[in-house]
């Protein structure tokens, strides 16, 4: 689903564009480092990967003229500064993707730099395959890198350390930017002379009134209150979002009254929650067929204007603009998730670093893969940083290189940025990014952009998603998950079952079995492995502590 808005997102950047973009010189690098973090193999390496290409990387590549995956302005600097000749061994797509990948892992057979997930991670080092990194990095990584890859506190290198050992980097992922918000039709709010919701209650009064009053006014009962898809925890459409409302938080571990940490998904909260669900879907609020679409298939309700609420992350925005694009009428606007008692809730952030490039075993140059991240954290937002070549240009140039890691909390910092500026009128101090994104929205605000930065102005204007992002944390809102280690070795063994009967469960409840069946779940996810993976994972927090 996160590809799929990516992807429109680009399309809608695409659309922008009016000149094709000039094709990026091939002269050598202007700037030479003296830092050793981003010092040059001399004579060059070569350093192999995989990659999956889908049609985003495609449609983006084809936009660029003089540029491949192989020969882009990205490997051309890794070459020029670095003396690192990037190769893929291979590339496919999808399906084929994840079949090639999982026998190039099982058979050993794997490239120089492999990005892979902490399962994947765990395995190729209990199988040998892998260096140890952990000097590379204290020895390589520039200060930069350092602070970007720290952001997130210590829990990505905790989840890369393996018996002690630093067996991959990682590539950090924002915790705080998938904060969860409720996006709601305002014009359909406005048509039904009803106010934002302040609780639960509110909330579930809008979904039935936007469900059975009409609010298109088309004389047909053809409206629903909430989007949901066959996949509960999805970012965006995903209903076990709205559990927070009352203090349930599944698909994270949180520490419990005594200080243990505990599984958030079999917690008695959570049956609470399921109870509420179950009455929305049978009230008909929900699409009577949400259990078997997948996000493509539910977001075409939401471009037809069937939908009036969605929860979703902040770029949800993207989503929505497909109603709007499709009815000017239709107005959409995010607002704080609400709890059933009226007070602040918490709003659960999932760790969210899934993502770690390992080295092969006996590889001459390890330190390679920490000199891309320098590079590219330092063309980017370095002091040296070239924004509109190699990040941004209305085409999403960061995508060319094999590694893209960034600031953690960059996008809140361009809504900050963006805000204070505005409020003081001097947007001299604009940097990169929030020049960028300021622009969209100028352009959008003054028509010369159509309707494309529709999207860009929910997300980042003065009363957009990351507004109360920026609320959230202010307000001390943010539940960060408790468990950020290594997978055990339980969980390799036994996480996926435990996922399934999880989401089995939950589903079958919405449509209507029995809420006690949520007791015999809890029961039998302690019997299948609930309860050696619940001991691991406090033995992994009483060593941390």
């Amino acid at each position: 689903m996160t590809a799929l808005i990516l992807l429109s997102a680009l399309s809608a950047c695409k659309k922008d564009s009016r000149l094709t973009p000039p094709e990026v010189s091939r002269a050598p690098a202007s700037v030479t480092y003296t830092d050793p973090s981003l010092s040059r193999f001399d004579p060059p390496i070569e350093l192999s990967f995989v990659r999956e290409v889908g049609e985003g990387l495609e449609d983006l590549i084809a936009s660029l003229p003089g540029e491949t995956l192989e020969d882009n302005r990205w490997t051309r600097l890794y070459e020029e500064v670095l003396g690192i000749k990037i190769k893929y061994d291979w590339t496919a797509k999808g399906d084929l993707y994840r079949q090639k990948f999982g026998a190039s892992i099982a058979s050993g057979n794997i490239p120089d730099v492999i990005q892979v997930n902490a399962q994947q991670l765990r395995e190729l080092s209990n199988a040998g395959l892998i260096e140890e990194l952990t000097e590379v990095y204290d020895n390589f990584a520039s200060p930069l890198t350092k602070k970007v890859l720290s952001e997130e506190g210590n829990g990505p290198f905790d989840t890369a350390m393996i018996n002690g050992k630093l067996m991959g980097i990682p590539q950090t992922g924002s915790s705080i930017e998938d904060a969860d918000l409720l996006w709601i039709r305002t014009d359909w709010l406005k048509e039904l002379g009803l106010a934002p919701p302040k609780s639960m209650n509110d909330l579930l009064a809008i979904s039935k009134a936007f469900t059975e009053e009409d609010p298109d006014r088309n004389g047909k009962k053809d409206t629903y209150g909430l989007a949901a898809t066959k996949y509960l925890g999805d970012p965006v459409m995903g209903l076990v979002d709205l559990m927070a409302g009352y203090d349930a938080f599944p698909n994270i571990w949180i520490k419990d009254k005594q200080g243990k940490l505990v599984y958030g998904g079999i917690q008695p909260e959570v049956k609470t929650a399921l109870k509420v669900i179950q009455g929305i879907y049978s009230q008909g609020q929900l699409d009577p067929e949400f259990a078997l679409k997948d996000g493509d298939k539910a977001g075409k309700l939401i471009a037809g204007g069937k939908i009036g609420m969605i929860y979703g992350e902040q770029w949800a925005s993207f989503l929505v603009q497909s109603s709007h694009d499709n009815d000017s009428h239709a107005d959409w606007q995010a607002f704080p998730i609400v709890s059933a008692t009226g007070q602040a809730p918490k709003v659960p952030l999932k760790f969210n670093t899934n993502t770690f490039f390992a080295v092969r075993k006996g590889y001459e140059h390890p330190e390679a893969i920490v000199k891309l991240f320098n590079l590219h954290l330092e063309k980017n937002w370095g002091q040296t940083a070239e924004y509109e070549k190699f990040y941004n240009n209305t085409y999403a140039v960061w995508q060319l290189s094999p590694v893209t890691p960034s600031p953690t909390r960059k996008n809140l910092e361009a809504f900050r940025q963006i805000e204070e500026s505005r409020k003081s009128g001097n947007y001299a101090k604009l940097k990169d990014e929030a020049v960028y994104i300021k622009k969209r929205m100028d352009d959008y605000l003054s028509g010369k952009a159509g309707e494309s930065g529709w999207g860009w102005f929910k997300t980042y204007g003065p009363t957009g998603a990351f507004s109360i992002i920026d609320e959230y944390e202010k307000n001390n809102q943010l539940l960060y998950e408790s468990f950020v280690g290594a997978p055990t070795d339980t969980m390799i063994d036994k996480q996926q079952i435990l996922y399934d009967l999880q989401n089995e469960t939950y589903m079958n409840i919405i449509l209507g079995r029995p809420i006690d069946d949520f007791d015999q779940f809890v029961k039998d996810w302690y019997k299948l492995g609930g309860d050696k993976i619940t001991a691991e994972v406090n033995q992994w927090y009483e060593q941390r502590r």
